[in-house]
């Protein structure tokens, strides 16, 4: 979601564990991140390495077009920490309209963050330009973007006892002098989205209801007669059947010179939608972390540099017959068809000669939409398409939301959200394919993953109480498990990283895997006090293979007033809290997170409390906030990834200004 403009809570906008703290990261801002929460993950399919990095990156899904009467600008900076350990980020946000049916805007995202354990550095930078034209008959939205993230791995620290005990070591070690598991090692992603969706309507223009108070007021018979040469108008007074005669004229003349609005109403509409990707992934390592890994495959002589592309090219053509072109029509129908082209491109070897290996498929794809979106009491939108043609032949993808909304009176409302999505599909390249210097799998074996979805809300605004509550079953569940080796003379029950050498490997659950979840949300208000709750339970059938923590908890209690009506104030402090499970490990040279081996000893995380105390400003077009993080910080189990502790005590400043022209 857009956030350039939020006022409440806007202190964890620049969090990395997310708005309400359900994310799990290595520690530094912009670094990968996993959602605790099951059922608000979302995988990108074809660039998997993507996904640990939505903090930063976002996609055209979630972007919104603006369409603005003046020209506005939106600049944000914050910051934490000093020249050594800090982290800071830096946004600017442009939209201005051409005219009143076209516009254009731009934003630029750069994020550095030093990190508090040494070889954490992460530096991010991306940039977004869009341009719509929303004419009566042609639509248009053009979207690019494009982002280069650069994050250094260090593998975790050596020792988990340097943050959880470190009484027993004879000297003391400021964060950044923990020891760690790697130097100069570095994940590299470099993506483009290019985006251009158009639409030609095919309809009638209908007059448009204006009521009497809005209409011009007719000019006066001596108005009308004052157009007329004098001598007319002289004959005219002595003649009075002539000068009604004339009068009539004139108003006739003059209600057919009205400009009458009108608008113009889509019967059909032909649409067309091209979306091209495109990524490199690439790993960089000087060489001499070897001991860590399990594997070597040399595809290079002194530092490593291995790169996994994608590239994906979707071309959608469709026809729509458009919703409420009359009265009796309550609904919009499209079909569509698509052809996919994908291109991936790894390292391989040939004769000691490094090159690239570069596979092509194509898909073809037909589906259908049935949707309404008009209307105050029914929403729905059903959609689904099939692949008929291509490496992924048989692939299936159905998904449904819909929405009830009861205005029980002018305060009241009662609203139920539901969800279904289903989704038999062949697991993506990455999936089966992927090599680089320590990491290799090849798995052309691999089963469909079926997908079966099922969410609610609902939500009663008088009592600001929402609940949720989400079903998935997947059958062969498709993840990543780690394959940790204990050295030589190390006994598989060490719970020290570096007594291990370290791989990845890809799996399939032999069995259906469900995961239940349940959330209440409830807001709590007296006066100027406020208490913000969301308690989320969930359970997974395979905890090896889907490991979640039974709850999740976010809990923020503030105060929010004005000071001379003008300026908001809210002050107060907010809780993280998740219940002990075996957490997902990160493996560095993939990018990605992991199950923790089940061979050897595994490491359980939570039962830890984050308590954050800030104070949240805005005032006209101005926001700022001081957030302490992490106020509880005093040693303890305080990691949210294996091996990866949290940032202890740390002050975060903000501000953002909103300049309308």
């Amino acid at each position: 979601m857009n956030r350039d403009t939020a006022v409440h809570n806007f202190q964890n906008w620049k969090l990395n564990d997310g708005m309400n703290g359900e994310y799990s990261d290595l520690g530094n801002v912009g670094s990968a991140r996993l959602s605790r929460i099951f059922m608000n993950r979302n995988e990108v399919k074809d660039m998997m390495f993507l996904s640990p990095y939505n903090y930063f990156r976002g996609s055209v899904r979630d972007f919104y077009f603006t369409n603005t009467l003046s020209p506005i600008t939106n600049l944000a900076y914050h910051s934490m920490g000093n020249k050594i350990t800090g982290e800071a980020r830096v946004r600017a946000y442009f939209a201005s309209n051409i005219n009143k049916v076209s516009g254009i805007g731009f934003k630029l995202d750069y994020l550095y963050g030093r990190g508090l354990y040494s070889q954490q550095q992460v530096s991010e930078f991306g940039g977004t330009v869009y341009g719509y034209y929303r004419g009566d008959k042609y639509n248009m939205h053009a979207y690019i973007n494009a982002n280069h993230m650069k994050c250094a791995e260090n593998g975790g620290i050596a020792d988990d006892r340097y943050v959880v005990t470190p009484d027993i070591f004879q000297r003391s070690f400021d964060d950044r002098d923990v020891p760690i598991n790697l130097n100069d090692t570095y994940n590299r992603n470099d993506d483009q989205t290019y985006f251009l969706t158009q639409r030609y309507n095919l309809g009638y223009y209908k007059e448009r209801f204006v009521p009497d108070s809005l209409k011009p007021k007719p000019p006066s018979a001596t108005d009308l007669l004052l157009e007329l040469p004098d001598s007319v108008r002289d004959m005219l007074m002595k003649d009075s059947v002539a000068r009604k005669f004339a009068v009539d004229s004139l108003l006739a003349d003059w209600e057919s010179k009205l400009v009458k609005p009108k608008d113009y109403i889509p019967v059909a509409s032909i649409i067309h939608t091209i979306d091209v990707r495109h990524l490199d992934h690439t790993f960089y390592d000087n060489g001499y972390n070897r001991d860590y890994w399990t594997r070597y495959h040399p595809y290079g002589l002194g530092g490593i540099e291995d790169h996994a592309t994608a590239l994906t090219i979707r071309n959608t053509l469709g026809f729509a017959m458009c919703e409420g072109f009359r009265k009796w029509v309550k609904m919009g129908i499209t079909f569509f068809a698509t052809h996919q082209y994908r291109k991936y491109g790894l390292p391989t070897l040939n004769n000691d000669i490094m090159s690239m290996d570069n596979v092509s498929e194509h898909d073809v794809l037909i589906g259908g939409e049935i949707s309404k979106r008009n209307g105050k009491l029914l929403h729905y939108d059903v959609n689904g398409e099939f692949c008929i043609v291509g490496e992924n032949v048989g692939d299936i993808s159905i998904d449904a939301r819909g929405d009830l909304n009861l205005g029980i009176s002018s305060k009241d409302s009662l609203n139920l959200d539901l969800g279904f999505k289903f989704m038999n599909q062949n697991p993506s390249y990455f999936w089966r394919h992927y090599r680089n210097t320590y990491t290799m799998w090849d798995n052309d074996d691999l089963s469909r993953q079926v997908t079966l979805r099922l969410d609610a809300e609902l939500r009663y605004s008088r009592t600001k109480t929402r609940l949720r509550f989400g079903f998935a079953n997947i059958t062969n569940y498709t993840y990543l498990q780690m394959a940790n080796t204990p050295k030589p003379g190390v006994s598989p029950t060490s719970t020290t990283p570096s007594d291990f050498t370290h791989d990845v490997c890809v799996l399939q659950t032999p069995s259906s895997v469900q995961v239940l979840s349940a959330s209440l949300l409830q807001d709590l208000s007296w006066k100027i006090i406020h208490w913000d709750n969301e308690v989320t339970y969930q359970h997974s059938t395979n905890s090896q293979a889907l490991p979640l923590p039974a709850i999740n908890i976010y809990s923020n209690f503030y105060f929010l007033f004005r000071i001379a009506k003008v300026l908001r104030c809210q002050i107060g402090t907010d809780l993280r809290f998740f219940t002990n499970y075996t957490a997902p490990d990160y493996h560095p040279a993939s990018g990605l997170f992991a199950v923790q081996d089940p061979n050897n000893t595994q490491m359980k995380l939570g039962c830890y409390p984050i308590l954050n105390a800030y104070a949240n400003f805005h005032l006209k077009h101005c926001r700022i906030y001081v957030n302490v993080a992490h106020t509880t910080c005093g040693g303890g189990n305080r990691f949210l990834v294996p091996h990866y502790p949290m940032n202890g005590l740390n002050v975060n400043f903000g501000l953002s200004w909103n300049f309308f022209n």
